[in-house]
């Protein structure tokens, strides 16, 4: 059975998404959406995590990049107010990796109708609001720092293959971008996250968030083993 819905249907099923124990198959064709079931397990306290940092190393297979995904399309949708800022340390690296990643979880989660996707300017916008999600490089660092938002605050940011980034001066001045008050009343919070391979052990990021990590960090390490959707041969690759 397919999922249908309409735009007057849009916030019941936001609503379906994020509470899904509280819906059931109904006659008139709409689907009870199970968000485990999309996102699978291993990655629990981090869609939970509401503190300033969210850093995962994960290896290859690990689905750290596409829980991410999910988990910024969903909150998208869940708080009107939100803009996303999504950064990798060069700009043309972002539309097969992470602008991809974030496609497909729109996809993932059958809200394609929702959401205007653009290439030139690379960007998504959530219809319904007008929410973004903006995408840049490090390499060009004013672009960076010169975002302003239409509508609501950017209080998100996911800079992925964190490693890329070797200095953690250039690190402080991404961070800067996500500073300011969030609208009273929203229940927004301000995030950076990193998503990354093993690093270098004498990598910044190990020592600022992995070896001493602070009340408003979330520092975790995911494998393959997490990753349920893995068949026998991609085991065996992954093992070999």
């Amino acid at each position: 059975m397919t999922l249908k819905i309409s735009s007057q249907h849009i916030f019941d099923y936001q609503k379906r998404i994020l509470f899904p124990a509280q819906y059931t198959l109904t006659s008139s064709g709409k689907v009870n959406v199970k968000l485990p079931e999309i996102v699978g397990k291993g990655y629990g306290t981090f869609w939970r995590w509401q503190g300033r940092y969210r850093v995962c190393k994960g290896s290859r297979a690990s689905k750290k990049s596409k829980t991410t995904a999910l988990w910024y399309i969903t909150n998208m949708m869940k708080y009107p107010d939100a803009n996303a800022l999504v950064i990798r340390k060069t700009f043309r690296t972002l539309k097969d990796s992470c602008f991809t990643e974030l496609r497909w979880a729109i996809h993932r989660l059958g809200v394609d109708a929702f959401w205007d996707i653009k290439e030139s300017p690379l960007e998504m916008t959530y219809k319904p609001t007008g929410q973004k999600i903006y995408f840049r490089g490090l390499d060009d660092p004013l672009k960076v720092t010169s975002i302003t938002v239409e509508t609501g605050c950017l209080c998100w940011m996911w800079i992925e293959e964190a490693y890329e980034i070797s200095s953690e001066d250039d690190f402080n001045m991404l961070d800067e971008s996500i500073r300011g008050a969030v609208p009273e009343g929203s229940g927004l919070f301000k995030q950076v996250t990193l998503t990354l391979n093993p690093w270098n052990e004498h990598h910044w990021i190990k020592k600022r968030f992995f070896d001493k990590p602070d009340e408003e960090t979330l520092a975790m390490t995911t494998n393959y083993l997490c990753n349920e959707w893995l068949d026998a041969a991609d085991l065996k690759d992954l093992m070999g």
